[in-house]
């Protein structure tokens, strides 16, 4: 076993979680904003497409998304742009794949945080003269920042742990599509149980210090005031 089999998997899993986080926190906004204070009939509609892969099995998406990202589909057109055939198994399928599977993690605390901040802090800051992009960035956004850090933590764990959607979509490319998850089953298929012990146990650690920081963020914020 060497230092780069192992680093290898982790450092792409690094970079796909972060970049798939600071995506969704982009995107994220605005849809959580709309959910959580529009009077659309559509809301809900809207919240449930969101929130389908929560319930949704992991191949299944990863089966659509893998149709929707080949040469037949419109990642293939996409693809094209640059000579390419498709974006599965790509680093750039992963990224996207990671977006759609990883969405209500990003909004659902989002959408939260802006539903608890109520009407009358922008009602109080609108009587001000304030506009609505001000009222947004210097009222909603600072009061909904627990909903941001949750958000935040969870997309980038649950990016961490995916394997199902990748493995449809990304296979087992080293240096490309080869997360941690899909090098620990790899180790394991091949019997190569001390590899496959370093990355389960470093999950296992990632896991208790993400689930504490969620529980501390959730304590700090639920905290009654004197």
């Amino acid at each position: 076993m060497s230092f780069d089999d192992i680093w290898t998997p982790v450092s792409l899993t690094l970079t796909l979680a972060a970049i798939n986080t600071l995506i969704l926190l982009f995107f994220g906004t605005p849809i959580a904003w709309w959910l959580a204070r529009s009077k659309s009939r559509y809301r809900e509609l809207v919240g449930a497409v969101v929130a389908m892969p929560l319930v949704l099995p992991p191949t299944v998406l990863g089966f659509y998304l893998l149709l929707a990202l080949g040469p037949n589909g419109p990642g293939g057109w996409i693809a094209g742009f640059w000579g390419g055939r498709t974006l599965a198994f790509s680093f750039t399928g992963l990224v996207i794949g990671s977006f759609f599977y990883s969405l209500p993690f990003m909004v659902q605390p989002l959408r939260n945080g802006f539903a608890a901040i109520g009407n009358d802090p922008l009602e109080v800051a609108s009587s001000l003269g304030a506009s609505d992009w001000q009222r947004f960035w210097r009222i909603a956004v600072p009061l909904a920042r627990p909903g941001y850090i949750t958000g935040a933590v969870m997309t980038f764990a649950h990016t961490v742990g995916e394997f199902g959607v990748v493995l449809m979509i990304g296979g087992n490319i080293p240096g490309q599509t080869k997360v941690i998850a899909i090098a620990l089953y790899d180790y394991v298929e091949r019997l190569q149980w001390g590899e496959a012990h370093v990355l389960a146990l470093g999950m296992v650690i990632f896991a208790f210090v993400v689930i504490a920081v969620t529980l501390s963020i959730d304590r700090r914020v639920n905290v009654p005031m004197p």
